[in-house]
């Protein structure tokens, strides 16, 4: 009993930072969660389920605080979470068939390359990113683009199913990027539209596993931690300067993909 309720302990901490983390910096509750568990033992789509099971309670509890400090824009909603739904119940239905894994150094590249656009971003220029016009070529024609959002939720939905997470770390510089917002209304939107997106992966994973091959104390756990953290972390996003949080963004896709391809390819 004494290490069950340790092991119990040691997962609600996990979900704790993990939910800080990502309601503070729009990213990093699934691939920080699932990268745990997988490293543990659990096989990728019985820990992307776990995960997504326990953000269902985390990301309506988050994305009610970010609504509640005003952090979303209301009118990017819609156009990213239905594609964003169909994106995830198909990448989890492609998950029990195909292995993660064979995906994690395409995602992490690109990632990567976003970590350092954003990072770029917000510590070279010198107007307010919030006031800045895009600059001229690809980013302008993206901003344009009528297709951006629908897009954006289905591929960052996509391989948030298959991967255990990328639905924030794609989401949110995405629209960083091509928005030219304050990061606080890209991560509280992308937030918010995160708990549509997870019920339709969820329940994708519940069809296809069953409910018998769910570990459902680490599940409670990791929900539990999360919705503790969840409206601090909102708190602090509408708190924390523009050009802070956007650094903070860009560093945190570095640093996180630069250990994902190391550790892959060594």
């Amino acid at each position: 009993m004494e290490k069950f309720l340790s092991r119990l302990l040691i997962w609600g901490g996990i979900g704790f930072l993990a939910q800080f983390i990502d309601g503070t910096l729009g990213m990093g509750y699934g691939a920080f969660s699932a990268t745990l568990l997988i490293s543990a033992g659990l096989a990728p789509a019985i820990a992307s389920a776990s995960v997504h099971t326990a953000e269902i309670a985390t990301t309506l509890v988050s994305g009610g605080a970010h609504l509640w400090f005003g952090n979303v824009k209301k009118e990017w909603l819609l156009p990213l979470i239905i594609p964003g739904v169909i994106g995830g119940a198909g990448g989890a239905y492609f998950l029990v068939s195909i292995p993660g894994d064979t995906m994690k150094p395409f995602v992490a590249g690109f990632l990567l390359l976003l970590g350092i656009i954003v990072f770029y971003r917000f510590v070279f220029r010198k107007q307010n990113p919030q006031a800045a016009p895009a600059k001229a070529g690809t980013l302008s024609r993206i901003t344009k683009s009528p297709l951006k959002f629908p897009v954006l939720g289905f591929v960052a939905a996509f391989l948030d199913a298959v991967g255990g997470g990328g639905w924030g770390p794609i989401a949110t510089p995405g629209l960083i990027l091509t928005e030219n917002q304050e990061p606080s209304k890209a991560v509280g939107t992308v937030n918010l539209a995160e708990f549509f997106v997870t019920i339709a992966i969820s329940g994708t994973f519940i069809f296809t596993l069953g409910l018998e091959m769910f570990d459902w104390p680490l599940v409670i756990a990791l929900l539990v931690g999360g919705v503790i953290a969840a409206p601090v972390a909102a708190f602090l996003c509408k708190k924390l300067p523009t050009r802070a949080l956007g650094i903070l963004i860009g560093l945190l896709l570095i640093g996180v993909n630069i250990r994902t391809l190391l550790t892959i390819l060594l």
